[in-house]
């Protein structure tokens, strides 16, 4: 792996560590005492009531939000020791809602990637499910499924380590959700760490591999999908 940022000391193979995170904006505790691992090449979702703390944490990851105290790395180096903006490629997010910067899905896939030909954009949307003919569609002519998969293709452009993703299907329907669901989990078989926010308990079942439970901005929880009370299905 290529060395990015400065820091001393070697680079350690991993994804995110969090120790003591505080999050605080006045009189507001966002975050407090965080101290969690999230594995590589699995897929941690990050659950709990609204209000938990669960995007706030999310945001941590890539350095769209500060800890106020209290440190957090990724791959071993603390997150200040990165370039910000190689630390943003490395480590990308994709939001609620589909943002699409250009008039067509090939510009798109471009946005982050100015090199990408057309076979290479091609085999991006193929991750994504969706067809190669996509490439000259107008961006405002998808549907909302489609629109998130052509994000989540945009994202996966710069080659990223990780991907963040905040709670990515609560605007789809069930057509949508399961497909990026599918996208999901060939994205972590195939060894990147995916994070994901959701308000949804039966989809962090369906996808997770490990889970982190926020309450009040609390770690209330975590550890394996299929062991965490959260996540039991009521007898």
């Amino acid at each position: 792996m290529n060395a990015i940022g400065g820091g001393d000391g070697p680079v350690r193979t991993g994804a995110f560590a969090l120790d003591q995170v505080m999050v605080q904006y006045g009189d507001a505790t966002l975050l407090e005492e965080i101290t969690c691992d999230i594995p590589a090449s699995a897929c941690t979702a990050l659950v709990g009531p609204s209000g938990a703390g669960k995007t706030t944490l999310l945001r941590l990851l890539n350095r769209l939000e500060e800890p106020t105290t209290g440190t957090v790395t990724f791959q071993g180096r603390p997150l200040p020791a990165w370039n910000v903006l190689a630390l943003r490629r490395q480590v990308t997010l994709v939001g609620q809602q589909p943002v699409l910067l250009t008039d067509t899905v090939l510009d798109d896939l471009r946005v982050g990637s100015p090199g990408l030909d057309r076979h290479e954009a091609a085999e991006l949307l193929d991750r994504a499910h969706l067809p190669a003919a996509y490439l000259d569609r107008a961006t405002t002519n998808l549907s909302g499924g489609e629109a998130q998969r052509v994000c989540l293709a945009r994202a996966l452009a710069v080659t990223p380590r990780a991907l963040l993703l905040d709670e990515p299907t609560s605007a789809l329907d069930a057509v949508g959700t399961a497909a990026v669901e599918s996208v999901v989990r060939e994205l972590v078989a195939d060894g990147l760490t995916v994070v994901l926010v959701s308000h949804n308990t039966a989809q962090a079942r369906r996808v997770s591999d490990h889970v982190l439970v926020l309450d009040h901005g609390r770690l209330a929880e975590q550890g394996e999908a299929n062991h965490v009370d959260y996540l039991k299905e009521p007898a």
